[in-house]
C-alpha cells in the first residue's frame, strides 16, 4: 500500500482567496479540486481555466475530481493543464479504458469514482488501467455532508481487489472525512483521504492535516 495521503478539498476554502487557501494546506500531500458542471451533480463550481491557474500557484500537486458529464471529452484537458491526478465518474464515462489511457498519456494519474449507490464489482477489471479508485462516502455535489459509514464494506472490497490485482492502486475516500471518521476509512483499506470542512473549518489547517494523517497512519493496514 501507499503511505497515508491527505488531500484537503478546496470546496470548503474561501474561493476569493484560493492562492492563500492553497498555501494554508502546503503540508498536505495533494489539493483536491472538485469540478462540478450542474448537470452530473446539482452544483456548479469551477472549470479548466481556474484549474490552470491553481496549478501555477499550488505548493502541492492538484488532484482533480470531475463530477461532470462527458468526461471522455473533458478529462484529458485537466491532465494537460497540469493536474497530477484526474478522476472521472464511472456513471458518466462512455469509454473508461480510453479515457483513463488518455489521462495517463497526458502525464497524470488516472482514477475513477463510484457514487454511494454504484457497486464496485462490475468495474474491477479496470484496475490495470487506473492508479486510484475513489469511493464516495457522501452523495457527490456539496461539501459538509454527513459521512456514510455504510460505504466502508465497499472500501474493503476495493482494497481486496487491489490486493488480488497486485498493482499499486490507491483507494481514496471523499465525503464527511474527519478526525471522528478517518479511522474507519483507514481500517477499511483507504489510503488517500479527502477532507474539506475538517481542514478548512479548523483553527489551524496544518494542525488538522497532521491530526488526520496521524489517525489514519495508526489504523492503516500495511
Amino acid at each position: 500500500m501507499s503511505p497515508v495521503l491527505i488531500s484537503p478539498s478546496i470546496l470548503s476554502a474561501d474561493f476569493a482567496n484560493l492562492e492563500r487557501e492553497l498555501g494554508a494546506i502546503a503540508t498536505a500531500d495533494w489539493a483536491h479540486v472538485d469540478v462540478m458542471d450542474n448537470h452530473f451533480v446539482p452544483n456548479l463550481t469551477l472549470g479548466l481555466p481556474i484549474v490552470e491557474s491553481l496549478v501555477r500557484v499550488s505548493p502541492i500537486p492538484i488532484d482533480c475530481h470531475l463530477m461532470i458529464e462527458d468526461p471522455d471529452r473533458w478529462a484529458p484537458g485537466y491532465a494537460e493543464a497540469g493536474a497530477r491526478s484526474v478522476t472521472f465518474h464511472i456513471e458518466a464515462v462512455a469509454d473508461a479504458v480510453a479515457t483513463a489511457r488518455a489521462i495517463r498519456a497526458a502525464g497524470a494519474r488516472a482514477a475513477f469514482a463510484v457514487k454511494p449507490e454504484t457497486p464496485f464489482a462490475p468495474y474491477e477489471d479496470l484496475l490495470p488501467e487506473v492508479d486510484m479508485v475513489l469511493v464516495m462516502t457522501v452523495e457527490p455535489g456539496f461539501g459538509g455532508q454527513s459521512f456514510m459509514a455504510d460505504q466502508m464494506p465497499k472500501v474493503s472490497q476495493v482494497r481486496d481487489a487491489v490486493r488480488r490485482f497486485g498493482g499499486e492502486v490507491w483507494v481514496q475516500v471523499d465525503g464527511g472525512v474527519s478526525a471522528s471518521t478517518i479511522e474507519q476509512c483507514a481500517d477499511a483499506g483507504a489510503d488517500v483521504f479527502v477532507a474539506g470542512s475538517a481542514v478548512y473549518g479548523a483553527e489551524s489547517a496544518s494542525a488538522a492535516i497532521e491530526q488526520l494523517r496521524a489517525l489514519a497512519t495508526a489504523h492503516t493496514h500495511r
